[in-house]
């Protein structure tokens, strides 16, 4: 991958992962959350397209499609995951 796809991937998935914490809410902390299971997510999206040889939405070297699948999966998982409560 390129440099250029490699900060546009990343201005993307940061993208989504601010854009997750707006409409979710929470603190700082969340925030960081956020970006950094974009980050993986959108990553781990990349890398399973590649792999599997299943190109969705290219933008030059990117595959925008799967990434942002994989993006959102890992938002809503890790969102879901960060709710639960231990119980007492």
């Amino acid at each position: 991958m390129t440099l250029p796809a490699l900060l546009f991937a990343l201005l993307v998935a940061s993208l989504y992962g601010a854009l997750y914490h707006l409409l979710r809410g929470g603190d700082f902390w969340h925030l960081l959350f956020c970006l950094a299971s974009s980050l993986l997510g959108f990553a781990v999206g990349h890398w399973f397209g590649s792999w599997r040889g299943w190109v969705v939405l290219p933008i030059g070297a990117l595959n925008l499609g799967l990434s942002t699948i994989g993006s959102l999966l890992f938002l809503l998982m890790g969102d879901w995951l960060s709710r639960v409560e231990p119980k007492q």
